[in-house]
């Protein structure tokens, strides 16, 4: 499997809890975007070994669904051009729930996408305020029925474990969004990055965030749920019916190969030689511009990765996945008295091809891994 991330970095607006790579601009000349995005693709066309097509095509932001479709759809038929496409190929671009966005579900789809992802985020207009968001809950709801009517598969996200939210309030919201719900959902505990605006006032104490106790009865709370309606967590935030899991992200989570394009855009790409290659992109989109236009490409790490580095790669995604890591992708890493100690306090299980959390392991995935590198 290897996959393609195409990265827009605008927003109308920059949430207080977001890390990622997106910036607001008053005005986007979608022309130069247009001729610069191809270019880095076939910039890494050139780079990347992909034998067998590209299997799932990520359009993620900042906000892609503020792209013109015609961009959209130029940017998926290039990509064919380029790699080829799997006759299943997963297109999946990430939207939010404005009205502006709604009416561009339809052209959107006729672009060739044919899987949305929702950042609804909340279903409580409180706590969408609290979050920074432009949309309101009656506009949420409205994009999840449109979405339903319009794709085939569709996705949306959830954040809990907010300031002073309750177990009962939590369980109310969730089972009113597993009724708008399709075969995917994805639920985040908040937490609190460097450098975005929550991180600022929350070092000033303008809120707290549940304990350790209460953000674990949490989780557990929405475990019971979604089990209850057929949705399995493959990942610790993604929740799916059988076959249906987001096939782009377990591109990452299983150390499959990435082509990453756009600005701020990361890589992990097979090279000609059979060599493993990070790469990154110029954050800033007036830099990647402008480098782009000059050199194909906007490159800033185009780096070979050792067999150690990619195994603690490896390890870092796959233990987040139920399935777990497999063994022979990280045994020469692996500190195998901490693994025997891990296994006998019941954190982590070896089965006869993969390494994986237990029930209980899943909310320390962090330490068990500080532990086992």
């Amino acid at each position: 499997m290897t996959a393609l991330y195409l990265h827009w970095p605008f927003c109308k607006k920059k949430c207080p809890y977001c890390d990622f790579n997106s910036h607001v601009r008053d005005a986007v000349d979608y022309t130069a975007w247009h001729d610069a995005m191809l270019a880095e693709m076939r910039t890494m066309h050139e780079r990347a070994y992909v034998p067998d097509g590209i299997t799932s095509i990520f359009f993620g932001g900042g906000t892609p669904s503020l792209m013109p479709p015609s961009l959209v759809g130029a940017l998926i038929e290039e990509a064919d051009c380029l790699w080829g496409l799997s006759a299943d190929c997963e297109i999946t671009l990430e939207a939010n729930p404005t009205s502006a966005e709604i009416d561009r579900f339809r052209d959107i789809h006729a672009a060739g996408v044919n899987r949305l992802s929702i950042g609804i985020q909340s279903l409580c207009d409180e706590s969408l305020h609290f979050l920074g968001r432009e949309h309101n809950s009656a506009q949420a709801l409205q994009a999840l029925e449109w979405a339903a009517r319009i794709f085939s598969r569709y996705s949306f996200d959830l954040i809990y474990a907010l300031p002073h939210q309750s177990l009962e309030a939590w369980e109310s919201e969730l089972r009113i969004a597993l009724n708008y719900a399709g075969d995917h959902l994805s639920l985040y505990q908040l937490t609190i990055e460097p450098d975005t605006a929550f991180a600022r006032v929350y070092a000033k104490g303008d809120f707290t965030l549940p304990d350790g106790d209460m953000a674990a009865d949490l989780y557990e709370l929405t475990e019971s749920i979604m089990m209850e309606h057929g949705l399995y967590a493959y990942e610790t935030s993604n929740y799916a019916k059988a076959g249906q899991m987001s096939r782009h992200n377990l591109t990452y989570w299983r150390g499959e190969p990435y082509i990453g394009v756009g600005a701020g855009a990361h890589g992990r790409i097979m090279a000609h030689d059979n060599m493993w290659v990070a790469t990154s992109t110029l954050k800033s989109p007036e830099r990647w511009l402008s480098a782009v236009q000059k050199d194909g490409h906007a490159l800033e790490e185009y780096r070979r990765l050792s067999d150690v580095e990619r195994a603690e790669e490896r390890l870092l995604s796959g233990l987040r996945l139920r399935e777990g890591v497999l063994w022979d992708h990280v045994a020469a890493i692996i500190n195998m008295q901490a693994l025997a100690r891990l296994i006998s306090l019941g954190l982590i299980e070896r089965t006869a091809t993969h390494l994986r959390t237990s029930a209980r392991g899943v909310l320390l995935v962090e330490r068990i891994i500080g532990e086992l590198v």
